[in-house]
Order: C-alpha cells, then sequence, then structure tokens
C-alpha cells in the first residue's frame, strides 16, 4: 500500500481516541505524525483483515520521538486508526532494517 502525503486525511472514532489515550499514551496527534515518516514500513494485517474491510499495520517514528505500531484501514479515502501504541522490541527491530 503507497500512501501519498497529499491523501493524508484522518477520521477517527471518538472511542479509539480515547483508547489509545488512556491505555497507551498516544496522542492523535502522535499517531497521525507517524504517517508522515519517509521510513513508514507498512505491511497487510492478514490476522484482521475481513471480506468487509482491508487492514493494515505500520511501524513509523511519530514527530514525537517514539516508534509506533498503528493498526489501519482506509475508509472513504480517509485513513481510520484502529489503534496506535508504541513499537514492541520485535516491533522497533523490523522498523530498523533496511
Amino acid at each position: 500500500m503507497l500512501l501519498s502525503v497529499n491523501e493524508l486525511k484522518f477520521d477517527w472514532d471518538q472511542w479509539n481516541i480515547q483508547k489509545n489515550e488512556e491505555k497507551h499514551g498516544i496522542s492523535q496527534l502522535e499517531a497521525e505524525s507517524t504517517f508522515f515518516d519517509r521510513k513508514l514500513k507498512i505491511f497487510d494485517d492478514i490476522k484482521h483483515t475481513t471480506g468487509k474491510e482491508q487492514r493494515w499495520i505500520c511501524y513509523g517514528g511519530s514527530g514525537y520521538h517514539n516508534i509506533l505500531m498503528i493498526a489501519f484501514t482506509k475508509r472513504n479515502n480517509k485513513i481510520r486508526i484502529i489503534s496506535a501504541r508504541r513499537a514492541s522490541r520485535k516491533e522497533r527491530k523490523i522498523y530498523e532494517e533496511k
């Protein structure tokens, strides 16, 4: 999946904003900033993709100096973030690979 900076529009569910802040300490702005990382790595989320909705996960550096793991989908040409948290050691290693 390729993302163009020009198409980066976000759509949020209020519950997901609150959940990510309370459970993971990741704000809406921090999660969104990750999509501007030039080294962003995006993968199909086969485990959570359904016949109705394609999902992806990405690893990227946020504008807040954290490496995040984000689960997201696209709806109506907007990125809909489902979950955002700090990347695990294994996920950071994947992000740092060339």
